[in-house]
């Protein structure tokens, strides 16, 4: 069998699949995802020794620091992954939802019901932990999932697909429902992307390089975000330390997301008294600043002078840029020029600056006075997220259950016919 035909018959198994997963109670859903779980944490010795053949690959070729964190699993994560499958099974089953309903002057009793988009696609890099995120939000929503993940975490993504599927056979649930392309030739993403008679949606997840593949390649509608340049920006009637702890926390926490702040922002009526601080502690965790001439007029360290590229990068690493704005609006300008409309965060005392801050800048999440890295569909109570969009059509922000539902109306009558 040929490599496109096996893909072929990967994605009419999926298809036919979603069918019969449409169907399923809540109750036995929530069931496979408790012993997908539980699989899970009894299996995290082999899970750790899978992930280390591919932490040992990636240190050969070389990869970022960023990427071998992302890659990177070990008991903490994998209970993590346990837990997220946990809340979802938590979670209100989001299938056969009546979004809304209303009766019509001729008696027609029209329903907007949630419905399971079908076949979903996932395309993804490095994180091994998407394999369970994605196969627990699936399989809640009631849609087959074919996942194709990067060879850099094969081994990590095989182990933890195991376990996985042995939970579905255990309740009976056909294997389809559930797909892993093992193989690393490129030619299989290029056939998937193809398979729009069998595949309802795309959803990329990794580094920019890959999604603007797949949105070009694709014959299946994708939802992606591209980049994440994400801003704070300190106001004038900002707190300072708190402003200083956010700061630190966006940048630091874990600089290899796409949430991680990109671009720091100060008014400039604060600037000398927050820029010095804020700078020696972010240099004492080892972040590189680029700096605007204000900043490096400022601040006394050595700073790089930040260039109109840096202002348009997203770093993925301890790499921060830095200007010093003259007001709230000139501020928000500068995110809607420069951000990628992913995560943007004001710090505040001031609520009508919060609230034109809010109303304006068009991004898919916006703050007022908390960190960037919250945007994840675990720290919003989706119990985990299946990517995160920057679109505006059908879903945006972090996606969970109900981004991973389409609807459709069903409509009662009593005999009525259109005069």
């Amino acid at each position: 069998m040929s490599l496109k035909e096996q893909i072929l018959k990967i994605a009419k198994q999926a298809k036919q699949s979603s069918n019969k997963l449409a169907l399923l109670s809540r109750e036995t859903k929530d069931g496979v995802l408790k012993d997908m779980a539980s699989n899970l944490e009894e299996n995290k010795e082999a899970i750790i020794q899978a992930n280390q053949k591919d932490l040992r690959l990636a240190k050969l070729k070389k990869y970022s620091q960023a990427i071998i964190d992302r890659l990177t699993l070990n008991d903490k994560r994998i209970s993590q992954m346990a837990d997220s499958l946990r809340e979802v099974a938590n979670l209100a089953n989001p299938v056969g939802e009546v979004m809304r309903s209303w009766t019509m002057p001729n008696g027609l009793l029209i329903k907007k019901v949630r419905v399971p988009i079908g076949t979903v696609g996932i395309i993804y890099e490095s994180r091994p932990d998407v394999t369970a995120d994605c196969i627990g939000l699936c399989l809640k929503s009631g849609n087959s999932v074919i996942l194709k993940g990067g060879s850099e975490a094969l081994n990590s993504n095989l182990a933890i697909f195991k376990c996985l599927r042995d939970a579905l056979i255990k309740h009976k649930i056909p294997e389809a429902a559930i797909n892993l392309i093992s193989t690393t030739d490129r030619k299989a993403l290029d056939f998937l992307l193809r398979m729009d008679s069998f595949v309802d949606l795309i959803i990329p997840r990794g580094g920019e390089g890959l999604i603007r593949k797949v949105v070009k390649k694709s014959r299946i509608p994708v939802v992606k975000h591209y980049k994440g340049i994400c801003h704070v920006y300190v106001d004038s009637d900002a707190d300072l330390n708190m402003a200083e702890n956010i700061c630190l926390n966006a940048k630091v926490q874990r600089p290899g997301v796409c949430n991680a702040m990109e671009s720091m922002l100060v008014h400039r009526d604060i600037a000398i008294r927050f820029l010095p601080g804020m700078i020696k502690k972010l240099q004492e965790s080892s972040v590189e600043i680029r700096g605007c001439p204000v900043t490096r007029k400022i601040v006394k360290a050595k700073i790089k002078l930040a260039t109109v590229k840096d202002y348009a990068t997203e770093y993925l690493d301890l790499i921060l840029s830095v200007k010093v704005v003259e007001s709230l609006d000139a501020a928000i300008e500068h995110v809607n020029k420069y951000g990628t409309h992913h995560s943007d965060s004001i710090v505040t005392d001031d609520e009508t600056s919060a609230n034109e801050f809010l109303k304006r800048v068009d991004s898919a999440c916006v703050y007022v006075n908390a960190s960037t890295r919250f945007t994840d569909g675990n720290q919003f109570g989706m119990g985990a997220e299946i990517g995160i969009s920057t679109d505006k059509i059908h879903a945006r922000g972090p996606m969970a259950l109900e981004e991973l539902c389409s609807y459709k109306y069903q409509i009662y009558g009593s005999g009525q016919i259109r005069q």
